[in-house]
């Protein structure tokens, strides 16, 4: 306790008056009240106490008069609240205590046992720090093949390797996903990046797609010049096209419908 009654006398700590002072205005003011339409309403619903008036309450509001233990304890009743906030307890925690101690001893223990047990919860939720990273979620997938951006690639019989993505980059819809050997395709894919393509045995002119040419596999973007002649285009212009004619074994596999970046 901030104060103690010694011969009607409010014995206060070091900082209490101040304190009791704070709080007084705070109360006052929460409830749009003047100081002279407290001290009215004060005498009025408490006339046979001390003589309240607008110069006494300003006093120990600016902490220049230090208010009796029994004029703490009016307040405390006009303003309902527990005498321990005047005391600098939260409003909330002055709620809390006198509720506490009219409980049984076993109610206490129970309600002590289950506050502990929510600042423990409270303290294992440790904020995310500004300087960490969140951390993704992650699914398991598969990589079946493997295709070229460069010069081709033989497919690999049952490559079928487990791989570790981003959930949040990987598509709704896919049927299956290749891994990528070569820089022919750059800017857009970049060696070793996994594509996730939709089989398809026919892509559009200027789409990108999965296509194996006399057993190699490529990604490329289809063409058409202006003679009807078909060929197979790279973004990295250090790369040549690759033209599709007759003789060839020729076979679209799917488009690409999106890029992973590992």
């Amino acid at each position: 306790m901030c104060f103690r009654n010694f011969c009607g006398i409010i014995i206060y700590r070091k900082g209490a008056t101040t304190m009791i002072g704070n709080k007084i205005k705070e109360l006052r003011k929460s409830h749009n009240l003047t100081l002279e339409e407290l001290a009215d309403t004060l005498n009025k619903e408490y006339p046979d106490t001390i003589n309240f008036n607008k110069g006494r309450i300003s006093k120990w509001e600016n902490n220049k008069e230090e208010p009796r233990l029994s004029s703490v304890k009016i307040l405390a009743d006009f303003f309902d609240v527990p005498l321990d906030y005047f005391n600098g307890i939260d409003l909330e925690q002055a709620e809390i205590l006198p509720v506490y101690s009219k409980l049984s001893r076993d109610r206490q223990e129970k309600v002590l046992y289950y506050a502990q047990t929510q600042l423990e919860e409270q303290e294992n939720d440790t904020p995310l720090s500004i300087f960490e990273k969140p951390q993704d979620d992650f699914v398991t997938a598969y990589v079946e093949g493997l295709v070229a951006a460069g010069y081709g690639a033989f497919q690999e019989d049952n490559l079928h390797m487990e791989v570790k993505l981003r959930a949040d980059d990987v598509p709704d819809s896919y049927d299956t996903i290749a891994k990528v050997a070569g820089d022919s395709m750059e800017p857009l894919i970049d060696d070793n990046d996994l594509l996730f393509i939709k089989i398809t045995s026919q892509v559009d002119v200027n789409s990108i797609g999965i296509f194996q040419v006399n057993g190699k596999n490529f990604v490329k973007k289809l063409k058409r010049d202006y003679n009807g002649l078909w060929y197979l285009q790279s973004l990295n212009n250090s790369y040549e096209e690759i033209p599709l004619t007759e003789n060839d074994d020729i076979r679209t596999i799917g488009e690409v419908v999106e890029i992973y970046k590992p």
